[in-house]
């Protein structure tokens, strides 16, 4: 993680939280995503040779999950990212509170997303229907744009760092 001058800054804090929490959350967005096919494509659960292999399968690439769990962290930041750290008096640590607030934050932006169907395929290319390496990639590449364009962001590069625009 890279740290600058202010390490009690809220967005530094609110990375360290997001984080802690990928690998769990991850599981969670995987677990969601089962959920939203079940829900769009197989609401009464019969069981087909799709169906059993989405919900059979618990091993897949999980970097290609990682980088969209990474956006959805950045898109976070941006939302929410003032550096003002506000007095807690609840006896818990701003990393706990941030580790709290992320955690439904992103609970339900993988289930508001999980309404949409191109979201739930271009997901399910890239984990649980994994097949090849070029389908996941456009998979990836088309999921990375329907997020940016469902929370009416452009991202832009420059010198190296991405940033994010309200669009």
């Amino acid at each position: 993680m890279i740290q600058k001058l202010f390490p009690l800054d809220k967005n530094y804090i609110l990375r360290q939280a997001q984080s802690v929490l990928e690998e769990e959350l991850i599981d969670r967005m995987v677990f969601e995503l089962k959920r939203s096919y079940t829900a769009l494509y197989n609401p009464l659960q019969l069981m087909d040779e799709t169906y059993a292999q989405i919900l059979d399968t618990f091993i897949f690439p999980r970097e290609r999950v990682r980088l969209i769990y990474r956006q959805l962290c950045g898109i976070y930041r941006f939302k929410h990212g003032d550096n003002q750290l506000e007095m807690l008096f609840d006896g818990r640590t701003h990393l706990e509170k941030f580790q709290e607030d992320w955690s439904a934050a992103f609970l339900r932006y993988v289930r508001e997303l999980g309404i949409y169907e191109q979201y739930v395929k271009t997901m399910l290319r890239m984990t649980l229907l994994f097949d090849t390496e070029s389908r996941a990639e456009w998979a990836e590449n088309h999921c990375k744009a329907f997020i940016n364009q469902y929370f009416e962001l452009k991202v832009v590069k420059r010198h190296g760092e991405l940033i994010l625009k309200v669009g």
